[in-house]
């Protein structure tokens, strides 16, 4: 009886393992493909790329014909301006990321400047974000003869940041942050009191009040969006093969005051203008006197500049020098009749003491045609 119970367990587990391996079988040698799982059938049907906005997208008829500009009549300096988006766009969506702002916002430097650090209004606004001087320096940038920060892309895109998130708090709405951006937030906030009664409103507010904003601001949030229409589907409105600039990129070195920008990229080993396309702030190609100043070079140019600096600032200074003692050389003042040393003094902005000096003279007669060193 015993050996009867253990042929019968053998057989019904031959036939279990026999049952496993067909079903195994079949189901890795069957051609007709399984049920997919519903998830996937959804992905699938979904685009490769889905257009994102973080701010409310709108296009009416205003956006439209601001589309139909910027692909149309603008297109070359549209083109131009996409282009530009690489170097500075990713800097600027990453500064709004940092502070919970919406990023679609980066197509207002679109608007302003074309992503341009140089641009330049007739209004005398300056830079990405087109700042007038006085605008500036309430944000704390610097506007001065060696240095403005208005054409600094990072620290115009943090004063303009500021102040955009300012105007947000204050009105309630990215698209009447925008238009105060453009106009002023004194004379937004008294239209929306005449034409609503209240100090706040929503982004439909701006639509409701932009017939009675400036012309400019009117078509602010428009040309913003249709920028933004054109950025995020350029080939959908004939931008083929753009050459996207890189992403700006680079070291930072402090330097002494008054250090010319071609010394530095001779001591970083780059060529003279891209030290200068990344610090179009320094308007006179060199650092201010006096203090000492962070200036930007290529990446990865850091460790040449430490080596080389030292040797290339002591060429500089000796060439500043010899070239100062050339044109102080070079200054001089041919007696006419009627000169004297307390005009000459004068108009040359030095002492008679310094002028005797120079010229080795003990008295103060001066001779027609005779020849003085005027400079030191």
């Amino acid at each position: 009886m015993g050996g009867l119970k253990t042929h019968l367990r053998a057989f019904l587990l031959g036939l279990a393992l026999t049952g496993l391996a067909g079903l195994t079988a079949w189901a890795v040698g069957r051609e007709e493909p399984v049920e997919p799982a519903p998830m996937d059938e959804l992905r699938a049907e979904e685009p490769e790329s889905r257009v994102h906005w973080d701010l409310p997208v709108t296009y009416n008829d205003r956006v439209e014909h601001w589309v139909k500009f910027l692909a149309g009549e603008n297109r070359e300096r549209t083109r131009l301006w996409l282009e530009r988006s690489g170097t500075y766009a990713p800097m600027i969506r990453g500064e709004l990321r940092k502070r919970g702002m919406p990023e679609d916002l980066v197509y207002l430097a679109f608007i302003e400047s074309g992503f341009s650090p140089k641009a330049y209004s007739r209004a005398k606004a300056s830079g990405l974000w087109q700042f007038i001087a006085e605008t500036g320096r309430i944000l704390g940038l610097e506007v001065s003869s060696y240095v403005d920060e208005r054409r600094d892309p990072l620290a115009a895109t943090d004063a303009a940041l500021r102040f955009l998130n300012e105007l947000y708090h204050r009105f309630g709405s990215w698209y009447l942050a925008a238009a105060a951006y453009n106009t002023g937030p004194n004379r937004v906030a008294r239209i929306l009191k005449e034409r609503t009664g209240k100090t706040r409103g929503t982004d439909a507010t701006f639509w409701q009040i932009a017939p009675y904003l400036p012309r400019e601001t009117r078509n602010y949030v428009p040309l913003m969006l249709a920028a933004g229409h054109i950025a995020k589907e350029p080939w959908k409105y004939g931008f083929d093969e753009l050459d996207y600039g890189e992403p700006l990129s680079y070291d930072t070195v402090r330097v002494p005051g008054g250090t010319p920008l071609a010394a530095v990229a001779k001591a970083a080993g780059v060529a003279e203008p891209a030290v200068e396309e990344l610090n179009p702030h320094l308007v006179k190609g060199r650092t201010p006197p006096g203090r000492s100043w962070a200036v930007r070079i290529p990446a990865g140019a850091g460790a040449r500049f430490a080596a080389e600096f030292p040797r290339v600032r002591r060429e500089a200074r000796l060439a500043e020098a010899k070239a100062a003692t050339v044109r102080a050389a070079s200054r001089v003042h041919r007696v006419r009749r009627g000169d004297t040393l307390w005009d000459l003094a004068r108009h040359y902005d030095v002492s008679v003491a310094q002028l005797r000096r120079w010229n080795g003279l003990h008295g103060s007669r001066l001779l027609p045609g005779q020849r003085l060193r005027v400079g030191g």
